[in-house]
C-alpha cells in the first residue's frame, strides 16, 4: 500500500500542502498524512502515519524536506522503515524520483540529503552575516513587538476600568503582555 505525507511550516501555506496531497494522490497514495507544523515541533501527523506503515507498505513523500529535519533524521526514519521492510519514495530530488527499495536511490537519498542540509546552513550563514552587517550599519532593528504597538490601547483601556484579564482576552493578547504596559502600581 503507498502512504503518503505531506507538510507545511505554517497555515499561510494551504496551497504548498494542498500541491503535495495532490502529488502523493498521482502518484498512488491511497491515505495521505497531512499537517502545518512547523518541523520543530511535534508532528502528530507524521508519528500516526509511521505507526501505521507496515511491512511491504511504501511511504511516498514529495521532498526529504517535507519529512525530516536533518540528514540524520532522514536516515533514521529510512534505517527504520528499511528494517520493517518499508519502502520509501521521494518524488522530487532534483527531478529524479527516488525510491529506497533500490541500493542506488538510497546512495541518492544520502548524498542529496546532505547536499540540502549543506546548503541550507549556508543559507543561514549567510543570513547571519547580513544580519551581522545591517546591525553595524544601523538599518537592522529587529521585529517591532506586535504588542507594544498597542501599549497606548492597553493603557486607555485599564484607565477607564477595565480590567488586566478581560484587556487580555479582547486584545487576544496574553494577560502577562498587558501587565508588562501598566505601571506595577495600576496593574492591580
Amino acid at each position: 500500500m503507498l502512504i503518503g505525507y505531506a507538510r507545511t511550516s505554517t497555515a499561510e501555506q494551504v496551497a504548498g500542502l494542498a500541491g503535495q496531497e495532490r502529488d502523493l494522490r498521482a502518484a498512488g497514495a491511497e491515505r495521505v498524512y497531512s499537517e502545518q507544523v512547523s518541523s520543530v515541533t511535534t508532528r502528530a501527523q507524521l508519528t500516526e502515519c509511521l505507526s501505521y506503515l507496515r511491512d511491504g507498505d511504501v511511504l511516498v513523500v514529495t521532498k526529504p524536506d517535507r519529512l525530516a529535519r536533518s540528514t540524520a533524521e532522514l536516515l533514521t526514519i529510512e534505517a527504520d522503515l528499511s528494517r520493517r521492510s518499508i519502502g520509501l519514495v521521494v518524488l522530487s530530488m532534483g527531478g529524479e524520483r527516488l525510491d529506497t527499495r533500490n541500493p542506488t536511490s538510497k546512495l541518492m537519498l544520502t548524498i542529496l540529503a546532505g547536499v540540502a542540509t549543506w546548503e541550507r546552513e549556508i543559507m543561514l550563514e549567510r543570513q547571519r552575516e547580513g544580519i551581522a552587517k545591517a546591525k553595524a550599519d544601523g538599518k537592522y532593528k529587529g521585529r517591532a513587538p506586535t504588542v507594544a504597538r498597542r501599549a497606548e490601547q492597553i493603557r486607555e483601556a485599564h484607565a477607564a476600568g477595565e480590567r488586566p484579564t478581560k484587556i487580555a482576552k479582547r486584545m487576544g493578547i496574553a494577560r502577562s503582555s498587558v501587565y508588562r504596559f501598566l505601571p506595577s502600581q495600576e496593574a492591580e
